[in-house]
């Protein structure tokens, strides 16, 4: 198979136009298995070109972001409030007692049912972690060396796509008191994993 060149203006029309016709978030091992198949081109051109295309839309109302899966275009969040108007649908409506869960886990990943009921307190309804599950915002990775070895959840790319978020250092670092009353209260030896 042969290799073509090009210049690095068609490189960045190419990845542009790639990443904005592909139904998912594209990383650059896909561009490269794919749109860039028979294109001779290095690593360091197509990171350019992908600092180039962002650049450009950072005064635009859409930004290539890079979020788990890979790259993707999406609208400025700051202008979010008039974009939602052309959606009759509205977002669905999280509980508390959901949330709560889901932050447990993206910080403490991987954690226990009974990990995340010791440090809220209640009971984790089965319908909760159904729903994130269903989501395809957590699933199980396995199961913790002890009685009953329980499922350990984690979160998904999933999940770090619909929140824009690249890896999970990104999330917001949780206030000190609460670090440490979530530290205290995971590494208390008198909780108990209830049957899955």
């Amino acid at each position: 198979m042969s290799t073509r060149r090009i210049s690095d203006e068609q490189l960045i029309e190419l990845l542009e136009a790639a990443i904005f016709v592909a139904p998912k978030p594209l990383t650059k091992k896909q561009l490269k298995e794919t749109v860039l198949s028979d294109i001779n081109v290095s690593s360091k051109r197509v990171n350019e070109a992908l600092e180039a295309i962002s650049a450009h839309y950072q005064t635009r109302g859409i930004r290539l972001v890079h979020v788990g899966s890979g790259y993707r275009f999406q609208a400025c969040s700051s202008l979010s409030p008039w974009l939602s108007k052309l959606f009759q649908e509205r977002a669905p409506k999280y509980s508390r007692a959901l949330m709560e869960t889901l932050s447990l886990i993206a910080y403490r990943q991987p954690i226990t049912r009974g990990e995340i009921e010791q440090v809220r307190g209640v009971t984790v309804a089965s319908n909760i972690m159904k729903t994130l599950q269903e989501r395809g915002w957590v699933k199980v990775i396995g199961h913790k060396e002890v009685p009953g070895r329980p499922a350990l959840y984690a979160t998904t790319n999933e999940f770090l796509d619909y929140f824009s978020l690249s890896g999970l250092e990104q999330l917001p670092p949780l206030p000190e008191q609460q670090q440490s009353q979530i530290d205290k209260l995971l590494h208390d030896p008198s909780v108990r994993e209830p049957s899955e």
